[in-house]
């Protein structure tokens, strides 16, 4: 295991609740998004315990559709995780760039997430927070991040994109919340707008917790009753992760979207800005090989 200092940090990527993320690079040259835990957090007994038994869980979590855990600092002063870094454009630009997804495309998207999800649930996490920033498309596919960073089980993320047992206190948080972020991720995907509506918080929050989702222009007969079956307002009444996988698999397009034009020029782009930060050739092997997710390991 290398130590956190072993990486060249090339930029800032962001910084939340938790912690800040920096891209940085290893000298093997691997690219990695790395996050330390905010010093006041790491002086915390509980979050300290949660990071931890996160973080062990998320090294576990494996699959073509998540970004893999690499290195970490779990008993550090001040804990840090290395996750592969995912090169593309997140969600919100890949619907702008391609429009609402089609109902094929939309079963390519949906299963690639659920086979995520699969991992992350039999490795014992729960996202909780399935948001558009926290899916990258990439050459290899969509890839989920944000997962296994010592989230407390009564955060609540975004609204809008979080179950109403999220926002109820006191309730059970547990994987029928991430098929319910599914739900929104689809409807948004084929919509170009998030199902719970926009605006001030106190709109969107009745909407979540009680009102029906906005499914207008969701395409096809079958899509918006499915899309309904995993944003229903009761964790019980949602789909399971394996039933939304086998739905979504058999109305996927035979080509996946992300590796045709005009995406795949968009990723490569993505790819070429990483190069051009790095103050590298395009031609670089190095950089290439770092771009790519089948190389990481």
């Amino acid at each position: 295991m290398a130590e956190r200092a072993e990486y060249r940090i090339v930029s800032l990527l962001g910084e939340g609740a938790t912690g800040r993320v920096e891209l940085a690079q290893a000298a093997s040259g691997q690219l990695v998004a790395l996050k330390t835990v905010h010093q006041h957090l790491a002086a915390e007994r509980s979050f300290r315990e949660l990071f931890r038994r996160e973080a062990t869980a998320a090294h576990a979590v494996g699959g073509p559709f998540t970004a893999a855990v690499v290195d970490g600092g779990i008993e550090d002063g001040q804990p840090w995780l290395a996750t592969e870094f995912c090169v593309g454009p997140a969600l919100v630009e890949t619907v702008t760039t391609l429009g609402p997804l089609d109902p094929p495309s939309l079963g390519t998207l949906g299963t690639a997430l659920t086979v995520a999800l699969s991992a992350l649930h039999a490795a014992g996490l729960v996202h909780r927070e399935l948001k558009p920033a926290h899916v990258i498309v990439t050459r290899g596919g969509p890839k989920l991040i944000g997962f296994g960073a010592g989230y407390p089980e009564d955060a609540t993320g975004p609204l809008g994109f979080i179950a109403p047992e999220q926002l109820t206190p006191g309730a059970q948080v547990g994987p029928p919340a991430d098929v319910f972020g599914l739900g929104v991720l689809l409807a948004l995907s084929s919509t170009g707008r998030n199902p719970h509506g926009s605006g001030g918080a106190e709109k969107v929050l009745r909407r979540t917790l009680h009102e029906a989702p906005d499914l207008i222009g969701v395409p096809g007969p079958q899509w918006p009753g499915f899309i309904a079956h995993c944003l229903a307002k009761s964790p019980a009444d949602r789909p399971t992760v394996p039933e939304a996988l086998a739905w979504c698999a058999g109305q996927a397009a035979p080509v996946p979207w992300w590796e045709e034009e005009p995406m795949f020029g968009v990723i490569r782009e993505h790819e070429d800005e990483v190069t051009e930060l790095l103050g590298l050739g395009e031609s670089d092997p190095e950089i290439d090989a770092a771009t790519d997710p089948e190389w990481q390991v």
